[in-house]
């Protein structure tokens, strides 16, 4: 079982992007999204080679990719990346305001916080060049990936108690970023999988404000599975 589009949820609720808040709401998928603004392409249909461009931009931007950098991962000419990061900022304008808060309290304090108040330290935040602005991607990137791993582990403490309190032939095997790994009787998966999803999308796992939405697969092997 995985966390679908964790990081980007988490995103929504740090920086209060109302536009993001509300597509999540509403259950879109916001990689097709994207690619449907950037791209003009319509969701119904999409292929799968767009979503995956709109999935890079997503991901890129929030963590504070170069005009250049967003090129060489697209295939494109950097005027067009630097492009595709302004049209993204114009439509989601929390999201620039919320980089220069979250590094000005990485200065300021010398680290930041997940959503649970975990520190990260952030090292090289007033030094120069480089490493400064290698230093402030990590204080953006620190609180989503942060919070989505912390979201993981309370997940992974109330799924461990579900299972022994059940009757549940089901162990938990591997913690893979946002996913879960499981051990279950074939004749129980579906119950275990059922279940597993209910207690990692519940709200004492994290209120957020947003469907957490976890996603199952079945199989008699990891690839399988997927």
């Amino acid at each position: 079982a995985d966390y679908s589009q964790i990081e980007l949820r988490v995103l929504a609720h740090i920086a209060d992007i109302a536009a993001l808040k509300k597509a999540f709401a509403d259950g879109l998928d916001i990689h097709a999204m994207t690619a449907s603004e950037m791209f003009g392409v319509p969701i119904e249909g999409m292929p799968s080679e767009v979503r995956r461009r709109a999935k890079a931009i997503n991901f890129g931007i929030i963590y504070g990719i170069s005009g250049w950098g967003l090129a060489r991962q697209l295939g494109i000419e950097p005027a067009q990346a630097q492009a595709f990061i302004k049209a993204y900022f114009t439509r989601f304008p929390e999201l620039p305001a919320y980089m220069e808060r979250i590094k000005e309290e990485a200065r300021r304090q010398g680290f930041v916080r997940t959503l649970f108040g975990r520190k990260c330290f952030i090292d090289g935040i007033n030094d120069k060049g480089a490493r400064r602005a290698f230093a402030e991607r990590q204080a953006i990137n620190a609180p989503l990936q942060g919070t989505a791993a912390d979201i993981m582990k309370r997940a992974m403490v109330r799924v461990e108690r579900m299972l022994a309190e059940s009757n549940l032939e089901c162990r938990m095997l591997l913690q893979v970023h946002d996913e879960l790994v499981f051990e279950a009787r074939t004749d129980q998966a579906e119950d275990a999988a059922n279940a597993i999803r209910q207690v990692m999308e519940s709200r004492a796992v994290a209120d957020i404000g947003l469907p957490l939405i976890a996603e199952a697969g079945i199989g008699d092997t990891w690839g399988r599975a997927h």
